[in-house]
């Protein structure tokens, strides 16, 4: 009789872990292409992966790093990975009027002051007015700095030669090695050395008071994912949301951050509560496209503003 007991739990055993590895196995997984990896903003796949939000939504993700701009529209059209986050609006714009197979279903911020300029602390540049025949960097083109270099080279009303640099690690090398004049930064990133001078604030997104309320980055998916995998695509983006909730109410967020990004935990908080509000960076909300469109076609992003039908069909799609 103890034998046959013993023979049941073990089954029993055997079936409950046969359960477990099916559930596990049941995730589904997403691509996401995530550009310059180590902000707050694109930290969510990162820290949603690390606190299990996304698997409790039954999904895993793998992601692909980029320096945004057109490296990550092209992954995305390629369809190398399911969703780009973190995706300029001009870029998205460019890509859509072209006939790419890609549609906006989330935004990724709105009006938030992450994105900022410096010199060396020893340059004679003070503001960008001083910076005729030099050098000012964004990360890649297509990208949210890119559209914000030549708005505000245009209200400097000064010749300043733009130039893609890529992350802001590398950004920052190039600019206290005088590769370039003017480098660019996200926070957290140059935090530290803003607060040890060896670096100088000379111009900040926010300076442009028409993006203060402008969706200037969106998250983008490949076509063939949302008609296939409607279902995964809305259970990311729960989880995506959720997580974006644990990160402004933990402090646990922060820590796992500051140690997943090698940053100090004391700059995280400074990011999280100085530069992006939780307001910001609320998926559902999207502003300012009339100003997005209208710098789209100033620099040549796009020839013309996309008419009502045009922008329906293109938000077809987008988390209400």
């Amino acid at each position: 009789m103890r034998q046959r007991s013993h023979a049941w739990r073990i089954l029993s055993l055997a079936m409950l872990s046969s359960v477990f590895a099916s559930a596990a196995g049941a995730q589904d997984v997403v691509r996401v292409a995530v550009p310059q990896r180590g902000t707050w903003e694109t930290s969510v796949p990162d820290l949603g992966e690390q606190a299990k939000i996304f698997a409790k939504h039954g999904v895993k993700i793998e992601a692909l790093y980029t320096s945004g701009g057109g490296e990550t529209m092209q992954a995305l059209i390629a369809g190398s990975v399911d969703v780009a986050i973190s995706t300029g609006t001009a870029a998205v714009f460019a890509a859509y009027v072209k006939g790419a197979p890609i549609r906006p279903v989330a935004t990724s911020v709105t009006g938030a002051r992450e994105i900022f300029w410096y010199v060396k602390a020893d340059s004679p540049i003070k503001t960008l007015k001083d910076a005729a025949g030099k050098s000012m960097a964004f990360s890649a083109i297509g990208s949210s700095s890119n559209l914000a270099v030549l708005k505000l080279i245009k209200m400097a009303g000064v010749d300043i030669k733009p130039i893609s640099t890529g992350v802001p690690v590398a950004t920052f090398t190039q600019t206290m090695t005088g590769q370039v004049d003017i480098g660019w930064s996200a926070a957290p990133f140059a935090l530290g050395a803003l607060q040890e001078k060896r670096i100088r604030t000379v111009a900040n997104v926010g300076d442009i008071v028409e993006y203060r309320d402008m969706s200037a980055r969106l998250h983008v998916a490949n076509m063939n994912f949302v008609t296939s995998k409607p279902d995964v695509l809305k259970r990311f983006l729960t989880g995506y949301s959720e997580t974006l909730d644990w990160m402004y109410k933990s402090d646990d967020a922060a820590r796992i951050f500051a140690e997943m990004y090698k940053v100090k935990e004391a700059d995280t908080h400074q990011t999280r509560d100085e530069f992006y509000t939780r307001e910001s960076l609320d998926i559902k909300r999207l502003s300012g496209l009339d100003q997005a469109m209208e710098d789209a076609v100033t620099y040549k992003f796009i020839n013309k503003v996309l008419t009502k039908t045009e922008l329906d069909d293109l938000f077809k799609y987008r988390i209400k």
